[in-house]
């Protein structure tokens, strides 16, 4: 079994394994048939390569994500588990005391947990943060003892920014990779300042910095790659980190020559994360037991060298950044 460099959780000084794992894809997720067993073999192979951190959310397959880790979580008692409230029947403006108490009610038993370790805001517009009640309520959830720490997944680092201003938060979730840097320069070093974790989703831009995929590559019906590209279903940045996907393939291809002879497009890309001191844990997801593998690998390879990050930037100001759509 492996052992994976621990992070500072939060000021609370809890260690995170510095990469997870991302479970959207489990209970199928991603639109592929998915059963339970085949669930608890990727979980297992990020475990055994050494991953403790588990990120979740309540919307994930209507739920059968958290259930799909129940199990797993009952033979672990060191694997952490991250879960998300506040899209499943709250988004746009459902947001109240007694529903989001409901939902954290839910998340619990479907997890098979007294206490949720996290449990973050999922997206939650922005107009409802800058009201501010609904941290007073997860506040109070943390202060009765149905979880632990609370956090926000945000879309922006205008959103980020609103969270960081709340006494309490613990952790940030954002997009950050190659094709979206933008968090670098003011969020996550305001982050580190307040001693807030910063939890990077999307760390291979849906499988774009994997360098696998190609024009004609084609998807599953109910797989947000194929129903979400221009954001008809929720924002256009979850998705390919806002990119056309036509260019992005492109990018990924030009992206190419860069990379190091002794390292894959998707180790490079994950490694370049991790050498942001700001950064937490990285959830790359995994669709078999050998990917969990391999994401987790990224923990033990050695950081980029300067010119090439150097190098990875001026890629990004150049070729990158004018074509990202959504919020940002």
């Amino acid at each position: 079994m492996n052992t994976l460099t621990t992070r500072t959780a939060d000021a609370t000084g809890t260690p995170w394994t510095e990469i997870g794992l991302g479970c959207w894809q489990l209970g199928g997720g991603w639109g592929a048939e998915w059963s339970d067993e085949e669930a608890d073999r990727i979980l297992e192979s990020a475990y055994v390569s050494g991953v403790r951190f588990f990120d979740t959310a309540d919307v994930y397959g209507g739920g059968s994500s958290e259930r799909s880790l129940a199990p797993f979580l009952a033979r672990h008692d060191d694997a952490v588990v991250a879960t998300k409230l506040g899209r499943d029947g709250l988004y746009p403006d459902g947001y109240t005391r007694e529903s989001l108490r409901k939902a954290t009610d839910a998340s619990r038993q479907r997890l098979g947990l007294d206490q949720l370790p996290l449990t973050q805001l999922h997206c939650v517009p922005a107009a409802i943060l800058r009201r501010g009640e609904i941290f007073d309520w997860m506040r109070e959830q943390q202060s009765d003892g149905l979880i632990r720490r609370f956090g926000a997944s945000v879309e922006s680092v205008e959103e980020g920014l609103l969270c960081l201003e709340q006494e309490g938060i613990s952790s940030l979730q954002v997009i950050f990779n190659l094709f979206r840097q933008k968090p670098a320069a003011e969020l996550l070093p305001r982050a580190r300042e307040k001693g807030v974790a910063i939890i990077v989703r999307l760390p291979l831009a849906s499988g774009l910095l994997t360098g696998k995929l190609r024009k004609d590559t084609t998807f599953l019906q109910g797989d947000h790659r194929n129903f979400n590209r221009d954001g008809s279903a929720f924002n256009v940045g979850e998705t390919f980190a806002g990119l056309p996907y036509e260019t992005g393939v492109e990018l990924a291809e030009q992206l190419a020559a860069l990379v190091p002879k002794d390292l894959t497009p998707a180790r490079m890309s994950l490694r370049w994360i991790l050498d942001h001191p700001a950064v937490t844990v990285v959830i790359p997801g995994a669709s078999s037991p050998a990917q969990a593998e391999e994401n987790a690998a990224a923990s033990t390879t050695p950081p980029l060298p300067h010119p090439l990050h150097l190098d990875l930037a001026d890629f990004y100001a150049r070729k990158v950044h004018t074509h990202i759509r959504g919020p940002y």
